[in-house]
């Protein structure tokens, strides 16, 4: 491969700050019913700006059809406006993906993120 013709997508320092906050993330169980869990979201580089607390959280509900087909919808509410800002939505996305890798691990899930103008929904199958 001719390494002239490789372009970065991603900034590298974006790409740094991603990995920094994805290796820093971390979840803590708010509610839990038979169908539906909420977790608080932790970011090192971000907070809710009102309570100084959590950067968002997670909201993961599942619909049972019978024994053999479980579908999960994730909504993910991040508080930080910070995290609106469009020159974010990459690390907004990777850290997103990485929710739902570690909650969910990939299930089918329908995705609903919630980040002002980096606001997105997706799809997850397995």
């Amino acid at each position: 491969m001719d390494k002239n013709k490789v372009v970065e997508v991603i900034d590298p320092a974006l790409k740094k700050r991603i990995e920094e906050e994805i290796s820093g993330l971390t979840f803590t169980k708010n509610f839990r019913s038979s169908t539906a869990e909420e977790w608080y979201i932790f970011l090192p580089g971000f907070k809710d700006k009102k309570t100084g607390g959590a950067a968002g959280k997670a909201i993961v509900h599942y619909n049972l059809w019978g024994n053999q087909n479980i579908f999960i919808n994730t909504t993910i509410i991040f508080d930080d406006p910070s995290l609106y800002d469009p020159k974010l939505h990459a690390l907004v996305y990777a850290i997103a993906d990485e929710i739902v890798n570690r909650l969910v691990g990939y299930a089918n899930t329908l995705l609903s993120v919630h980040a002002g103008e980096n606001s997105y929904t997706a799809e997850y199958k397995s």
